[in-house]
């Protein structure tokens, strides 16, 4: 990868991390479910309001590492206003990017997040969020764990 981009992406995902955006808990919301990861300590609520088949907001709250952080970020910004279907489609997209599965593309400003496949640990900081909507999406009501 061209180290010139390298450094932009580097610093998309670290601005994420310091200043993520849809962070908060919301006033309302249909759907709540927590997450965590053992590994590295990162804990996050997500919320959502999902009406007629649509993400009508994301949000999160909660700590993590800076990749976590950002991912969680880049998902809300990503999900919120689109149908459930491309929701879960875009999960998978994501999931086989950062493990190495697929090459980048089709996945738009996500693909900052692909060098994650090149540190198998952080695998799992960056997916976090990815997995509680994943079981968000399907009904699940269990607190999401990466272990």
């Amino acid at each position: 990868m061209n180290p010139d981009l390298r450094g932009l992406y580097q610093e998309m995902i670290l601005d994420h991390g310091r200043r993520p955006r849809h962070f908060g808990a919301p006033a309302q919301f249909t759907h709540k479910l927590d997450a965590f990861n053992p590994l590295c300590g990162d804990r996050l609520t997500l919320y959502a309001t999902i009406e007629n088949g649509e993400v009508k907001n994301a949000q999160f709250d909660g700590k993590g590492c800076a990749i976590s952080v950002a991912s969680a970020s880049m998902m809300c910004e990503e999900v919120e206003g689109k149908s459930c279907d491309h929701a879960e489609q875009l999960f998978h997209r994501f999931h086989q990017l950062v493990t190495g599965k697929q090459e980048a593309g089709d996945i738009g400003r996500l693909e900052v997040l692909a060098g994650v496949k090149d540190f198998p640990a952080r695998v799992k900081c960056a997916t976090l969020a990815w997995h509680t909507l994943e079981h968000m999406l399907k009904g699940d009501r269990e607190a999401v764990s990466t272990e």
